[in-house]
């Protein structure tokens, strides 16, 4: 069965934090109910084979699952309503393509992408790892867009590119400049991501969210920063001006309480009307 809707196209992008993790704990049932066209997914932490079958192929959907070498690391995939007409898994990197971090697919109209970009730490490797990913994967947004362009299509890269770019994208942005996921290079990286005379896409949710704090996507399962909402919004639908223009509704699909999470992260959704 097939419930693409033709011109309006419905995204959700989440962190999952362990698809089998989450599939016990609430998955399988949020995704009989999600009315998304499109489910990027990030840190899947799984081989397809040891996904259970409601998740590693549920009926309706055409699933891409990109797991890392590393097992048990990263991981992201992307459910689909209708069969791409191409799909991709990396960006040309000889470093990262085998991480489980980038995989795309062509739809009418359309690429998606499903994006995790490395977390990082400040002061280790896995910083100057992260540094390294982002400056490669700039490079290739900026190609991906003229591509599209040719073919006819628009971008949307979602998923958790864990930078904040703005003070108003996490709780407490002053004990958190000198932490990764908010350090000046980074929101600055991001920034370029958003210049037009750069990378030229567009942070969607936050146009239609301009003067609000967060919504926030991700909350520590420390303490009680989900149930006071100190969170950070790391989760973001990045696409091109023509797609974001369309952009007439944005959410997050925040769990009603603690207990009822089946991730740290929240699903974020956004409904374009083409």
């Amino acid at each position: 069965m097939c419930r693409y809707r033709g011109p309006v196209l419905t995204v959700t992008t989440v962190n999952v934090n362990g698809l089998r993790a989450a599939a016990k704990k609430g998955f399988v049932e949020w995704l009989a109910e999600t009315s998304a066209d499109v489910l990027c997914l990030q840190e899947v932490r799984a081989e397809p084979e040891q996904l259970p079958a409601e998740v590693r192929e549920p009926e309706g959907w055409h699933v891409v699952h990109a797991p890392a070498a590393a097992k048990g690391r990263a991981g992201v995939s992307l459910y689909t309503r209708r069969a791409p007409e191409r799909v991709q898994i990396g960006f040309g990197s000889t470093e990262f393509d085998g991480s489980g971090r980038y995989v795309e697919v062509d739809l009418p109209g359309v690429v998606v992408a499903s994006l995790y970009l490395p977390s990082g730490e400040v002061g280790t490797e896995r910083q100057d790892e992260k540094i390294r990913f982002m400056d490669e994967f700039l490079e290739y947004l900026k190609g991906l867009r003229v591509r599209a362009a040719a073919e006819g299509r628009e971008v949307v890269v979602c998923g958790d590119w864990n930078i904040a770019h703005q003070e108003a994208d996490l709780k407490n942005w002053k004990g958190n400049k000198k932490n990764s996921g908010f350090l000046p290079e980074e929101r600055a990286w991001l920034g370029q991501v958003f210049e037009a005379t750069d990378g030229g896409y567009v942070d969607v949710v936050r146009e239609l969210h301009p003067e609000v704090e967060g919504p926030y996507s991700w909350w520590s399962y420390r303490g009680r920063a989900f149930d006071n909402d100190t969170g950070w919004r790391i989760d973001y639908q990045v696409s091109t001006p023509g797609l974001a223009r369309n952009a007439v509704k944005a959410f997050v699909e925040r769990a009603a309480t603690h207990t009822e999470r089946w991730s740290d992260h929240a699903p974020v959704t956004v409904v374009y009307d083409r």
